[in-house]
């Protein structure tokens, strides 16, 4: 069960063990037969980073349909909302880091949400992703990461199978793969249905592919 109180207190909720074990293979599968490099994509990748084409797969399809993941994006989103986007990612080997940011939501706070489903265990040494808890609402959208955020952030760790879904204003970033460990995910966006024709305009250039725009109510 979601704690609504926590995730709007906090701007993200790490849903354990979400994903299915038996899931996880063909997922894993899924990732590395749609690796792409990255000037093959329509605007080109990040050289450190591994991206997947695959937002067609039926797994990944429905991964992104885990009840729990469409009730803490709705209750984020509060409003009749759809997936916009799936695209797998992995930080290759001493590669990765960003320095901490906020996606930041299209036209309202809020009405953005991102998911993060991790196919392989994750933690400081792969590269996990670090966040500031609260700092979706603290400034205005448009304002410059406060660089003493870094002191507040902290590091995820955990397992396969678990998905963190956070507002898109949430200040947040990846971290260095130092190991070379496997760290393959999905990274998945979902937009308050106002924004559809915004998101029809530049899926392309996201490299999207579903045709079909899956709906949801809060």
């Amino acid at each position: 069960m979601i704690d609504r109180d926590a995730l709007q207190r906090d701007g993200y909720a790490l849903l354990r063990g979400a994903i299915p074990d038996a899931w996880l293979d063909p997922l894993r599968a899924a990732f590395d037969a749609g690796v792409r490099p990255g000037h093959a994509w329509p605007v080109p990748r990040g050289p450190d980073w591994r991206h997947a084409l695959v937002d067609l797969d039926p797994t990944v399809r429905a991964v992104c349909r885990l009840p729990a993941m469409i009730a803490a994006a709705g209750a984020l989103i509060g409003e009749r909302f759809f997936l916009a986007q799936v695209e797998g990612r992995e930080p290759l080997p001493d590669g990765g880091h960003q320095g901490l940011h906020r996606d930041l939501s299209a036209t309202r706070a809020g009405d953005t949400v991102n998911a993060i489903a991790f196919f392989d265990d994750y933690g400081p040494h792969n590269g996990a992703t670090r966040l500031v808890p609260g700092s979706h609402r603290t400034e205005p959208r448009s304002a410059p990461v406060d660089p003493d955020a870094e002191s507040r952030a902290i590091q995820l760790a955990g397992r396969g199978g678990d998905v963190l879904v956070f507002d898109a204003d949430l200040v947040h970033a990846a971290s260095c793969n130092t190991s070379g460990a496997r760290r393959r995910s999905i990274l998945i966006g979902y937009f308050a249905a106002p924004n559809l024709e915004a998101h029809r305009a530049t899926a392309a250039l996201r490299g999207v592919r579903m045709d079909e725009v899956e709906f949801f109510e809060p």
